[in-house]
This record gives structure tokens, C-alpha cells and sequence, in this order.
């Protein structure tokens, strides 16, 4: 009986690619251990029972490098697109009202001293920085109400996903009661441009307006309030309130009670000076011979110092650098710094990034 003859077709490699020997031949790769087959050789068949010559294939093989042993051949390799990256940008108002009966001596301090650190640590272009002070010379870069309710509008116009949003703030923040308030303790937190004697105060609720519910997913806004009366400003859902028996953060539902939806598609977080109830201090600073706005300093302190891998982390550096103040300056009352968000999340697991 004459042998089968096995019409195999025969494969012609690129001139870049190799011949696997014959098994007799083969040795493993070094890199792989012998118990465990090498993912880019296939063995030839067993042998036939039949005396018939072993049909030999020319099949091409591929040597990969140590580092990338999953990685196909470069030839047929496209590296997946890298994500795009968005935009920056921010607006930072400092209010020091030093025409009025209540100045704040460290505010425009606190605005320069953050566009720095922007620009420094987070990549911002200055192109990209609003400042709203009264050391500006452009009218419409003064902080009135009319002003920073447009800048706001700005901040947040034609964003996209990939964003970076950042709104600070260093003046003087309120508390307005309200009997139809939806808030958890009844009243609206409020920020004081600086004519807020003549015009009013902005509202948490308009600030949510502006700048939480109009953000699509997957741009980013941060807020950094220095203000009395600071916890809730930006009417997010969530609050991370310490507990000081347990030493973990616990998260409060600061939902309306009225079930109107005050959160974002996107998402936002807001560091705050102090509860909601509390007052923001201002120090001296002896290194610079000024005076700043504590929880602005102490954040500050804690991005340089690399205490800002995570949410807790931040936390945790700002509640014991404010401490430390207020003892030494013997503060009446306690100033606790607070962070509110739109979602809900680990604050020592989600890393830190604006």
C-alpha cells in the first residue's frame, strides 16, 4: 500500500523571521522554566504509527524580548492610542476687602501663592489661571459678585472629558438661614465677593448651579475653599467627616431633603477650611514675614512636602498642621478642615491629582 502523501501548504516567512528546528533540536528558552512550556513554541505532532516520512512545516517563530514576552511581533504590533490630555483650568480669587470694617490681611497672598503652586506642581499655564483680586488693573478681573459669577461660568464652558477644573478661594464665607432650606442643619453657606454689601453674597446653591451640574463625565473639578463656614459650600451629596474615636473617615449623606439632584456626571471634590459652623484663621508667616490664610499654607505645606499621595493623606497633614497653629497661637475655637465630593470613594485609596 503506498504511502499517503500530505498536500500541506507551505508557508514563506518575512526574511525578518526564523525557522523552528526540529524537536530533537529544540531547547527551551532560558527565560522559561522547563516545567512551565514556552507560550511561542508549538511541538510537532507526535510521531505517525505508520511508516510514513514526518511532513516537515516551515513555520516562522518569533524570539520575543525578556521585558515583553506577551507583546506580538513589532511588525504587527500597534501600541493602543494614549489617552488624550485634557485641558487645564483654573480660577483663583482672593478678597482681602481692605477698604471695609472687616479686612483679611493674607488673601491676595493666598491667590499668588496658589497660581505658583499650580503652575509649579501641576503643569497649569499661566495662560490658563484667572486671577480675581484687587490688585488687578482690568476692571473685569476685579472679585465683585458679577465678576466671579461669570469667571465661573468660564470655568466650566466647552469642557470636555479629560479636563482639569480648579476654582480656589481665600475671603470671607457666611451662613444664611433659610426656612425653605434643603440643607441638613437649615442654612445656605455662602462666599462675599467683594461687594457683597451692596450686591449679596453668593450662595451654595448657585455655585452647585454654575459649576457641579453642568460638568459632563470625565472632566475633573477641584474646589479649595479658605473661608468660614466652608464645609458645604458646594452643596456636594457626600461629606467625609472624621471620627475621633475610630480615627477613620466616615461619610455623611448630605443629599437634599427635598430630593432635588445637586450632583455632577463629572466629578468634584472640595477641601474646605472648616466645618460648617467654624471659623478660618489667618497666620503670619515667619519664613516670609506675611500673612496667609492657615488651611491655604497648610495645604500648601502638604503638596511640597509630599504628604498628598491620597485624599487621607491630605487630610490627615492639614487637621494636624492647623492644629499645631492653633495651639501655638491659642485659638478659642478648634478649625477643622473638611472635604465634600460628588461620588463616593476611599480617601486613603483614591490618589491625589489635579
Amino acid at each position: 500500500m503506498p504511502h499517503p502523501q500530505w498536500n500541506i501548504p507551505s508557508y514563506n516567512p518575512s526574511p525578518s523571521a526564523y525557522t523552528v528546528p526540529l524537536q530533537s533540536q529544540y531547547t527551551p528558552p532560558p527565560h522559561h522554566h522547563s516545567h512551565y512550556p514556552s507560550p511561542y513554541y508549538t511541538p510537532y505532532p507526535p510521531p505517525l504509527t505508520h511508516t510514513m516520512p514526518r511532513p516537515q512545516w516551515n513555520i516562522p517563530s518569533y524570539n520575543p524580548s525578556p521585558s515583553a514576552d506577551t507583546v506580538p511581533p513589532q511588525s504587527q504590533y500597534t501600541p493602543p492610542p494614549a489617552p488624550a490630555q485634557g485641558r487645564k483650568k483654573a480660577v483663583i480669587c482672593g478678597i482681602s476687602y481692605k477698604h471695609s470694617k472687616n479686612p483679611i490681611r493674607g488673601s491676595i497672598n493666598d491667590a499668588k501663592d496658589m497660581k505658583q503652586l499650580l503652575i509649579d506642581k501641576f503643569q497649569f499655564s499661566k495662560s490658563s489661571i484667572v486671577m480675581l483680586t484687587e490688585e488687578e488693573t482690568n476692571p473685569k478681573r476685579r472679585p465683585t459678585k458679577y465678576n466671579m459669577l461669570r469667571k465661573l461660568e468660564w470655568l466650566v464652558q466647552d469642557c470636555k472629558p479629560g479636563d482639569s477644573l480648579l476654582f480656589y478661594y481665600s475671603g470671607h464665607g457666611s451662613q444664611m438661614e433659610y426656612f425653605n432650606s434643603d440643607e441638613v442643619d437649615g442654612q445656605d453657606e455662602a462666599l462675599c465677593p467683594l461687594d457683597y454689601e451692596t450686591q449679596g453674597r453668593i450662595v451654595d446653591d448657585d455655585i452647585n448651579k454654575i459649576i457641579v451640574r453642568p460638568l459632563p463625565h470625565g472632566v475633573k473639578l477641584h474646589a479649595i475653599i479658605d473661608a468660614c463656614h466652608s464645609a458645604t459650600v458646594l452643596d456636594l451629596p457626600f461629606l467625609y467627616r472624621k471620627n475621633m474615636s475610630t480615627g477613620h473617615y466616615l461619610c455623611e449623606d448630605h443629599h437634599p431633603r427635598s430630593g432635588e439632584w445637586k450632583g455632577s456626571d463629572g466629578e468634584v471634590i472640595c477641601f474646605s477650611g472648616c466645618d460648617d459652623h467654624q471659623k478660618s484663621f489667618d497666620d503670619q508667616l515667619p519664613s516670609k514675614n506675611t500673612h496667609s490664610g492657615v488651611m491655604t499654607s497648610c495645604f500648601i505645606k502638604a503638596i511640597q512636602s509630599g504628604h498628598a499621595t491620597t485624599y487621607g493623606n491630605i487630610l490627615d497633614s492639614l487637621r494636624h498642621s492647623i492644629a499645631t497653629v492653633g495651639c501655638s497661637n491659642g485659638w478659642p475655637t478648634r478649625q477643622e478642615p473638611q472635604l465634600t465630593a460628588s461620588q463616593l470613594f476611599d480617601v486613603y485609596a483614591k490618589p491625589f491629582s489635579l
